[in-house]
């Protein structure tokens, strides 16, 4: 079979849920959530921020390598932006043509830039320039802002400008998340442009994921909201495709996942605000209903909870194996002193 690719997620796969996410199930990449690059040198520590996996060889805790997504207008910018991040060794760059935001393309990122395939060969030409061909050079584009009009013009820019894969979310930005994708897209960008295309849009099952391979004609499939929506997803993918039968009941995953959900909780605890972790399980028990009665059952137990002692109780009367919620506090102090960008930060008094 084809590769599987963890899709970036800005607002919800961060580090934390990329790193238990990818040990659920074996990913040939994930891509960090996006670097805005806008007008100046970004500091070392914002990419250290955003994909602290640059201090681990670039790998998540699985082993699942990890490119860097960065997202801006400005050519020269990005160029140089892209070449102080070459300098920590990522398992690859990526640019960002796809975000739908409105924050995001107001100020000409994004899905915006597909007005003017020009502009995108531009981009990727001077990023190209500003990074060694050892490091693999992605984009991820959309069909378009309102329509294909311009579609392959802008998947033949960026492969003239030097991109080695494109990733193609098979909905323009106006369709937003909204189904359907479109993957006969997928197919006719395929036939254009003499590179690795990877399809990306609404694969929520293993049935998806057959269906998305016949329709776009590629054999690499990013997933997004289904591998959160359903963590074991690219495990059911890759079992199916060595004619494994998998299972229908989804009790005894929900037994496997119980522990992610206690690394998950901790690890949260222990980056974000007291008052924030709450709303970053909830965030994820939300998708995880669409596959999980118990998830429904634990959403609804925790849904009007704030604070981390009562959320971890119900965690906790649920069957999750966490920590005390005194021992999360502790936990967060000595992970942050204790952490690779802390310890730097001492080294250099």
């Amino acid at each position: 079979m084809g590769k599987l690719l963890l899709a970036p997620m800005e607002g919800l796969v961060d580090d934390v849920l990329r790193d238990v996410l990818t040990r659920a199930g074996t990913y040939d990449l994930a891509v960090s959530e996006f670097i805005r690059v806008s007008g100046s040198l970004l500091p070392i520590r914002t990419f250290h921020r955003i994909c602290p996996e640059l201090l681990h060889a670039s790998r998540t805790r699985s082993g699942t390598p990890v490119a860097v997504q960065l997202l801006g207008s400005d050519p020269a910018c990005l160029a140089e932006n892209a070449a102080q991040l070459v300098e920590l060794s990522p398992a690859g760059i990526d640019l960002n043509f796809g975000c739908p935001a409105p924050t995001v393309n107001r100020h000409g990122g994004g899905a915006s830039l597909l007005a003017d395939p020009d502009q995108l060969f531009c981009i990727a030409a001077a990023v190209r320039r500003a990074i060694p061909q050892a490091i693999p050079f992605s984009a991820k584009m959309r069909l378009g802002i309102s329509d294909t009009a311009r579609t392959l013009d802008c998947a033949r820019a960026l492969a003239a400008g030097g991109i080695v894969s494109l990733v193609v979310h098979a909905r323009t930005r106006t369709e937003a998340y909204r189904p359907p994708a479109h993957w006969e897209w997928v197919a006719r960008i395929s036939e254009v442009v003499q590179l690795p295309v990877v399809a990306n849009g609404e694969v929520w099952t293993t049935d998806d994921h057959c269906r998305c391979c016949a329709v776009s004609t590629c054999q690499d499939v990013m997933i997004g909201r289904g591998a959160v929506a359903d963590p074991f997803l690219a495990e059911r993918i890759r079992a199916l495709a060595v004619g494994v039968v998998i299972a229908t009941d989804r009790s005894h995953d929900w037994c496997r996942l119980l522990p992610l959900l206690a690394s998950f909780w901790q690890q949260v605890c222990a980056k974000v605000s007291a008052r924030h972790a709450p709303g970053r399980l909830k965030l994820w028990l939300g998708a995880l209903r669409r596959n999980f009665v118990e998830a429904e059952a634990l959403f609804i137990a925790v849904r009007s909870l704030r604070g981390v002692a009562e959320v971890t109780r119900e965690l906790l009367r649920h069957g999750v194996p966490v920590l005390p919620a005194i021992d999360y506090c502790e936990s967060r102090v000595s992970d942050s002193r204790n952490s690779p960008l802390h310890l730097r930060e001492r080294e250099r008094g």
